[in-house]
């Protein structure tokens, strides 16, 4: 059987369970559905068949046993240990089903019993019945049999005069889900004659059920019948109506009714005692609650406390009202798991390495994902390195980037998005500003917060949190653009018109790139019109403001996507038995430089050379002579040559007088003596400087050896800091 319960009614029922040595439990273990319905006042029932006949025999082996048992002498003990086992199993399951009648269980009230159930119903003929078996017996027996279950007998009269070989309806069992056992002498071989479903007339049972339906007759009834009425309450007025709609007074209400047993007032008075009581402590608890925004009041805020714990004692007494003996498993199923209660969760598909590895002293977090969560895709974020971050991050280098219940690694581009709306890559992030990253990864809501990590094991100097963001959209594509140069060189100039080569490789591409605006380092704007199949391929004809020089070097500003790497590699830190630090992720180039100690490699190119520029040189200007002579002699021409052979002022000779001379002689003793002072005076101050040195270095000698001695102290401290952090950072 599925259900125990009921399993365990049907066999007490059908007499599985009793005890074998009394002649009641051997009448009692026939089966109910081959008793007759018109038993003998002694209630003795009649049997057919080999069964019937083993059960005769039984019954008289037993009267033997105790007729010579009786004839023996047993000494007190023995009277004494067979009479508190008399009867034991059967009053055994009499307690048990009396104690599962007395829990009332909403769902079986509601939804009624799973499984197929009997109702099981004393009915009056069957009391009567057991009633005048118990007469001979002693009065243990009388009061098991009081509380005996039978099998319900309809007390209807549908059908009751059936036909010869069709069994009559006590026979069959309307009221039972069990069909899979056949009515003896049934026509049909059903679990019940469906003749008494057939049947028409006032009386018939398809006409004693039409009013449980919708279709039925819900009326009041015949005619001249007053419609009743229970008390009911104007919750608008306040007020309270009798059945005969009289007003009932809060005082008529709280007088306990006439005619009611000691046991019922005591009831009545717990009643009303209890709900004046919650409604005082309703009072209470509210004016308490309304003294708790007065500063300082300590005596409110315990009282308000105090209030809250007896309105969840309250709340709690409901539930169990409720839900009744059985009410935790019933509101689980109803309510689900509330916080704070123990429950054992079942998680299919986990792997091995997680049992193996499992540490219960690490608390683990259980979250759930939505369907559109589980499936992959681009993830463009709002970005920013974290200000405590020593170093900015580099385009394309892998991190840990932590997302709702989710970590995993993925490679980032960083991005930013121009005036135009053109998301521009970016080889590192700024310093104190925001930028776009977009990633590959599980899908996740917009607004959700973005953590991201460089490295997971635990001995990293430094502050460990690179980046923060939050998620902006999911995309399929990649909208990142990266800036490219296609430089060239003319090869034939005319006025406006030069012929470019070294810009592209094929006429395909030429066509592809026709109308793009070009410009010089000059500053000349220019655009592309039409390759041209001499020279070499990629070559093409090219238009420009003015006319260009053969020295000057045409580019050409294009855009190209940048493909975002799809790389994913969750975090399985909890299936290393090491935790992190046997989880195995992409470390990036400047790790593997350092720990394989490769030297960095040098692009020739990208190195930063000084710029060389030949001094171009122009001839000279020549201006025809009969254009120069037309010209006003402010814009003529001035410049004059130079002289190759000496004029005649610097070569003559010139002879001085006599007073010029004792003049000149003069001007030389003055300026000899002047010198001479001047080297006098250099001297003395040298030798003053020297003196000022001599006694600055004595005076820095004596400041020397209290310097190195603070410099001394100073780094043994450092030294002991960076010891101590060397230690707290070794251990973890």
């Amino acid at each position: 059987d599925v259900y125990e319960p009921d399993s365990f009614r049907r066999r007490y029922n059908e007499g599985g369970i009793g005890d074998d040595d009394e002649d009641e439990s051997g009448s009692e273990s026939s089966d109910s559905d081959s008793e007759d319905s018109d038993s003998d006042d002694d209630g003795s029932d009649e049997i057919e068949g080999e069964d019937d006949m083993a059960d005769e025999g039984s019954e008289s082996d037993s009267q033997e046993g105790s007729s010579s048992d009786s004839d023996e002498v047993s000494t007190g003990e023995e009277e004494t240990q067979k009479a508190w086992k008399t009867n034991i199993a059967q009053e055994a399951a009499q307690n048990y089903l009396r104690r599962e009648k007395s829990f009332a269980n909403l769902q079986q009230l509601v939804y009624g019993a799973p499984g197929g159930t009997e109702s099981k119903v004393v009915s009056d003929e069957d009391g009567n019945a057991s009633g005048n078996d118990d007469e001979g017996g002693d009065d243990s027996d009388s009061d098991d049999d009081f509380f005996k279950l039978k099998d319900k007998k309809s007390s209807t009269s549908f059908n009751a005069k059936g036909s010869e070989g069709v069994p009559t309806l006590d026979d069959i069992q309307l009221g039972e889900n069990d069909s899979s056992r056949k009515v003896p002498n049934s026509q049909s071989g059903m679990a019940f004659d469906m003749n008494a479903w057939l049947e028409e007339g006032e009386d018939c049972l398809v006409e004693s059920i039409r009013n449980k339906f919708v279709t039925g007759d819900w009326g009041t009834g015949e005619e001249g019948e007053e419609e009743e009425f229970d008390k009911f309450e104007d919750l608008e007025a306040g007020e309270r109506y009798g059945p005969n709609g009289e007003v009932i007074e809060d005082s008529d209400d709280d007088e306990a009714p006439e005619g009611m047993t000691d046991a019922e007032l005591r009831e009545f008075n717990a009643k009303k005692k209890a709900s004046q009581k919650s409604g005082f402590d309703e009072d209470y608890d509210e004016s308490k609650k309304g003294n708790v925004g007065k500063a300082g009041d300590e005596q409110a805020e315990n009282e308000y406390v105090e209030a809250l714990k007896r309105e969840k004692e309250a709340r709690m007494k409901r539930n169990k009202d409720e839900f009744g003996v059985d009410g935790e498993l019933s509101r689980l199923r109803y309510e689900g798991f509330r916080q704070g209660i123990y429950c054992r969760v079942r998680i299919d598909g986990i792997p091995p390495e997680f049992v193996e590895s499992f540490d219960p002293t690490m608390p683990l977090v259980i979250g759930g994902l939505t369907p559109q969560e589980t499936e992959r895709g681009l993830i463009r974020c709002r970005f920013k390195k974290h200000r405590w971050h020593r170093k900015i991050l580099k385009c394309n280098d892998p991190l840990v980037f932590s997302i709702g219940w989710r970590r995993f690694q993925s490679i980032p581009v960083f991005s930013t998005e121009d005036q135009n709306g053109r998301y521009r890559y970016l080889k590192y992030t700024p310093e104190h500003m925001h930028c776009q990253a977009t990633f590959y990864g599980p899908q996740v809501p917009p607004n959700t917060g973005i953590l991201a990590i460089q490295r997971l094991s635990g001995n990293i100097p430094g502050f460990r949190i690179s980046a923060t963001g939050v998620v902006l959209e999911l995309d399929a594509s990649s909208k990142v653009v990266k800036k490219l140069k296609l430089v060239g060189t003319p090869t034939k100039i005319f006025k406006n018109t030069a012929f470019i080569s070294g810009m592209f490789n094929s006429e395909l591409e030429v066509s592809r790139f026709e109308g793009a605006s070009i410009r010089t380092v000059s500053g000349l704007r220019g655009q592309v019109k039409k390759s041209i199949r001499e020279g070499q391929p990629g070559t093409f004809r090219a238009t420009f403001e003015d006319k260009i020089l053969i020295s000057d070097i045409i580019f050409c500003r294009t855009w190209v996507p940048v493909e975002i790497k799809k790389y994913y590699n969750p975090v399985t830190s909890l299936l290393c038995k090491s935790g992190a630090d046997g989880w195995r992720a992409m470390k990036p180039k400047a790790q593997l430089l350092v720990e394989t100690q490769t030297p960095i490699e040098v692009n020739p190119d990208s190195i930063y050379k000084p710029i060389e520029r030949k001094e171009r040189t122009f001839n000279k200007l020549r201006v025809p002579k009969g254009v120069e002579a037309a010209l006003p002699y402010s814009s003529k021409h001035k410049d004059e040559k130079k002289k190759k052979n000496k004029s005649y002022l610097s070569k003559r000779a010139v002879v001085m007088e006599a007073d010029e001379k004792k003049k000149y002689t003069f001007v030389q003793a003055v300026n000899t003596i002047r010198n001479d002072k001047q080297a006098k005076r250099k001297e003395k101050n040298a030798e003053r400087r020297l003196a000022k040195s001599k006694e600055t270095a004595k005076q820095d000698e004596k400041l020397e050896a209290s310097r190195k001695a603070r410099k001394r102290q100073q780094h043994r401290a450092d030294g002991k800091m960076e010891a101590a952090r060397e230690r707290k950072r070794l251990r973890g």
